[in-house]
Parts: C-alpha cells; structure tokens; sequence
C-alpha cells in the first residue's frame, strides 16, 4: 500500500490546519466544536448511523454530504472519464481538493463528536461516461447546496453558522461550473433559482434518502423527527 505523503490527504495537497486558517477557524473554533461522545452513540440498531442532535448533529449532516462528495470525485481523478480534457481535468481535481478539505475540517472540527466514516456505493454511475460523471457531480452538487441552505436555520452557534455559510458558497460556485460543463451557459436554472434569485432548499427528510443511494453505510436523523429510509 502506497504510503501518504504527509500534508496530503487523498491526492488534496491543503492540509487540515491550512483550512482552518483559510475558513477563517482556528483552534477556538474547534475547541468549542470538540467535547466528550463516542462514536456508538451514532449506531443505531438496524445497522446505520445517526447524525446526533443540536449543532453537533447539523455539523453530522454536513460531514456525511462532504464524506460522500469528496469519495465521489476522489473516484473522478482516479479514473478519468473518457475524453477528458486537461481543462476538465484541472477543474475536477480542484473540486476534489475542496471536498476533501471540507471533510477534512468537519472530522477535526467534530473531533469524538464525528460520525464514523461512512462506506459508499457508486455501482449506478458509470465512471467511464463522460455525461454519466457529470450528472452525478451536478445532482451530488445541487443537493448539497440546497442541503445548506435547508438545514442552515437550524444551528444555534454562530461561529458554525459562519463556517456553514463559508462551506455551501464554495459548494455553489462547484454546481455552477458543472452545470456549465454540460450546457454552456447554464451556471443557475430555474429549477435552483427562484424569481427572487434565491436558491432554492430542501429538508434533512428530503436530502437523505438522496444521499442514502449512494451510501452502503445508510444515515438518518432521528432526532429531527425524521428516520432516513
């Protein structure tokens, strides 16, 4: 097994502490996020993982959405679609690096807090297939901002709510661009903007079930009042 250079996680060349300091978190910051928990208190009895409560629980959601996000395109780099280009290359890799980082600092920031790492399953995307990538990176990256935005009014701690904001507009310029890969021109539809140029959102309930197709290790949110399917 290939041994990781240090500072480099999963081909990302920005380490955790890098992040930090570029989200504008630093040690406070994870101090506050960081106390006591084990990770099976997240178990939940038929198998799957529960993302916990309050702000901790919200931050929960996020990591399971980067954890999914940052195996995805680690997979896109892996094994390039065929006809790529050097340009879409780049810009892949650098989604990649970005997805990483943010799973990076919600594991840090989480600290015993995390969820477990969670076990994909991307058997219904064809990694081969230019169009089959890029669908599946434009619905991974149009959930994911909306799930920000669904989920946003929830946390309580500013600070968070800060780093939250900082996140999901990274993950908006993302969905932008893949939505220009695949028709140019078409950075924000209609289906995301609304008449008032907001994006639109969508509930915990209604985000994973989404995320649980691709996800062997199923998550849910019952202290929500909601169990993922």
């Amino acid at each position: 097994m290939e041994t990781q250079k240090p500072g480099v996680v999963n081909g990302s060349p920005m380490a955790r502490r890098s992040f930090l300091k570029y989200a504008g978190a630093g040690a406070a910051t994870v101090g506050l996020l960081a106390v006591a928990g084990c990770h099976k208190d997240h178990v939940i009895p038929h198998g799957g993982i529960d993302i916990g409560s309050g702000d901790y629980g919200i931050l929960n959601y996020a990591y399971a959405l980067e954890q999914l996000e940052a195996a995805f395109y680690i997979q896109v780099a892996a094994t390039p679609y065929s006809g790529i280009t050097a340009t879409e290359t780049a810009w892949l890799t650098d989604i990649r690096d970005h997805e990483v980082c943010h799973r990076e600092f919600f594991k840090a920031a989480l600290s015993s807090k995390a969820i477990p790492s969670l076990t994909t399953d991307f058997s219904k995307i064809d990694f081969s297939s230019r169009a089959s990538v890029l669908a599946a990176a434009k619905a991974f990256e149009d959930t994911g901002v909306q799930a920000y935005d669904g989920a946003g009014y929830l946390i309580q701690n500013s600070a968070y709510l800060t780093i939250a904001g900082k996140i999901v507009s990274v993950e908006a310029r993302h969905a932008a661009l893949i939505r220009n890969m695949i028709k140019d021109g078409d950075y924000a539809g209609m289906d995301m903007v609304d008449s008032n140029g907001l994006n639109s959102s969508l509930a915990i309930k209604q985000v994973l079930p989404i995320a649980n197709m691709y996800l062997k290790t199923k998550v849910s949110a019952s202290n929500y009042d909601y169990i993922a399917s």
